[in-house]
C-alpha cells in the first residue's frame, strides 16, 4: 500500500456486539490482515465478525486456516496471490496448482468469490514484478476456466492511488504515462473476463501530505462547502468520492469509462506519529462512523450516482509487527484482544445468556500482548512506504436500530 495523494496540481450469533451493525454494514466487507504476533485464532474471529453482520472478507494470502474456519459461515472471501508468488504463478501449470490448493479445496464450504493478483504490484519499488503481474492474472483466469469455476471467481489486482498522475480536480484524472500501457493491457483483462478494477483509497494520506490544504471535515464525511469540479461542474463534498472520481476519469480517458470501479481498501489511522496529523482515535472514529452511514444511504459518486461502491474497510485488527510508522500498526476495528480500538456506535460485547453488556473481549480471546514488532510475514506489509467523544454521529443509527430489534422481539412474543 503506498502513500496517496489528492493532488493539488438474520441469525444471532453466539455472542453479538452492541454494534447492531447487520443493518448498516450489508455491502461493506473488511480486509483481515495478520501481520502480528498477538492476533485470537481465526475460529474465534468467527463470532466477532458475524457478530457486525460483515459478509465479506479480503485476505492478503489464502489462509488456510482462515479459509477452514469460515466454512459453512456464509462469509465471502477475497483471497490473495502474494506479490513474491507472481513469478510461479505466471506460469499456467503452477497457477492450476495454487488454483487447487487453495480456492477448489475449500469449496463450496467457504465462499471464495475473488482471487486478487498480487497487491499494489504497479506501484511497487520492485518494477520486476510488473512484467509477471498480467501473465499471472490469465494464468490463474485460465485455471478456473479449466476447473469449471470462471463463472464463480473473480481474477482482478490492486492497486494504489499512486498509479496516478493527477487527480485534482476530478475530472483531471489520469494515470502515469509511463504506466499507460500496462494499465490499458489489465483493463482489457477486465472487460474479457467482467472483472472488477480494485482501488485502495486513503483521504488520509491527502491530508497527511497536505494538512493545511484542506478541512478535516471534508476527508472526514462532516458538514462541510465541499468543491466543485471547474470542467464538469460536479460538486464534492468529501474527499474518497473526489478521489474514486478521479479514477473514473481516468479509465474513462483510456476508453474504460464502463470499466466496474470497487475500493479494496479504505481506513483511518487512530494512532500516529507527531509528523503524522489527523491520526487519532477520535478522527478514525468519525471517518469509519460516517463511512459506514454513507454506505448505508447507498449513495455512489457524483459521476456514478447509481454504482454500489463495495468497499472493504482497512482493517479488522491492529497488527504490531507491520513496519513503518505508528500509524501503520493503527488502522483496525478491533484490538487483538476483540475490544473496540475506539467507540464506533457500540460500547462492547453482551452474551445473549445474560442481560448484561460487557467491554471485554468475547470468550476465547486472547489477553493482549505488547510484544515488540518483529518481521513480518510474507504479504502486504504496509500501507505507507515510509481522548474520545461519546459516538454521537452514530447515535441516531444505533436508535433506530435498537428500536427495530426492539419491535422485532415483541412481535416474536
Amino acid at each position: 500500500m503506498e502513500p496517496q495523494a489528492f493532488f493539488f496540481t438474520s441469525q444471532l450469533p453466539l455472542f453479538f456486539s452492541v454494534i447492531f451493525w447487520p443493518v448498516v454494514v450489508s455491502s461493506i466487507g473488511i480486509n483481515y490482515g495478520q501481520i502480528a504476533n498477538n492476533l485470537p485464532s481465526p475460529e474465534n474471529v468467527v463470532p466477532l465478525v458475524k457478530s457486525m453482520g460483515v459478509t465479506r472478507l479480503k485476505l492478503y494470502d489464502a489462509d488456510p486456516k482462515v479459509l477452514k474456519a469460515f466454512a459453512n459461515t456464509n462469509v465471502e472471501f477475497i483471497v490473495s496471490v502474494t506479490n513474491n508468488e507472481l513469478c510461479k504463478v505466471k506460469d499456467p501449470e503452477r497457477a492450476e496448482a495454487w488454483v487447487r490448493q487453495n480456492v477448489q479445496a475449500y469449496l463450496p464450504a467457504t465462499k471464495i468469490t475473488c482471487i486478487a493478483v498480487g497487491n499494489e504490484v504497479l506501484s511497487s519499488k520492485d518494477a520486476s514484478l510488473a512484467n509477471y503481474l498480467l501473465p499471472a492474472m490469465y494464468s490463474v483466469h485460465a485455471a478456473l476456466v479449466k476447473l469449471n469455476l470462471e463463472g464463480e471467481i473473480d481474477v482482478t489486482t490492486t492497486h494504489s492511488l499512486a498509479v496516478l498522475e493527477s487527480s485534482y480536480p476530478p475530472s483531471s484524472g489520469a494515470f502515469k504515462r509511463d504506466l499507460v500501457d500496462c494499465v490499458c493491457e489489465i483493463l482489457k483483462f477486465h472487460v474479457k473476463t467482467g472483472s472488477p478494477f480494485l482501488i485502495n483509497a486513503y483521504p488520509y494520506f491527502a491530508y497527511k501530505a497536505h494538512p493545511n490544504h484542506m478541512t478535516l471535515d471534508f476527508v472526514l464525511f462532516q458538514q462541510n462547502q465541499g468543491i466543485t469540479d471547474p470542467v464538469s461542474n460536479l460538486h464534492y463534498d468529501n474527499m474518497l468520492f473526489a478521489q474514486i472520481d478521479a479514477v473514473h476519469w481516468a479509465l474513462s480517458s483510456l476508453g474504460y469509462k464502463n470499466v466496474c470501479v470497487q475500493i479494496s481498501e479504505t481506513g483511518w489511522p487512530s494512532k500516529g506519529d507527531a509528523d503524522e496529523p489527523g491520526a487519532t482515535l477520535e478522527n478514525a472514529r468519525k471517518y469509519n462512523c460516517n463511512l459506514l452511514k454513507l454506505i448505508a444511504q447507498k449513495k455512489g459518486t457524483p459521476l456514478k450516482p447509481t454504482n454500489n461502491l463495495n468497499i472493504f474497510v482497512f482493517a479488522l485488527f491492529n497488527e504490531n509487527m507491520k513496519p513503518g510508522p505508528t500509524s501503520e500498526r493503527n488502522y483496525g476495528l478491533f484490538n487483538p484482544d476483540g475490544t473496540p480500538a475506539y467507540p464506533l456506535g457500540f460500547s462492547g460485547t453482551t452474551n445473549p445468556n445474560s442481560n448484561s453488556t460487557v467491554s471485554g473481549p468475547p470468550s476465547g480471546f486472547p489477553p493482549s500482548i505488547s510484544s515488540p514488532p518483529g518481521t513480518p510475514s510474507d504479504g502486504y506489509l504496509s500501507i505507507t512506504s515510509e481522548a474520545v467523544r461519546p459516538p454521537h454521529l452514530c447515535s441516531k443509527w444505533l436508535g433506530f436500530i435498537m428500536l427495530g430489534f426492539l419491535l422485532l422481539l415483541n412481535k416474536i412474543k
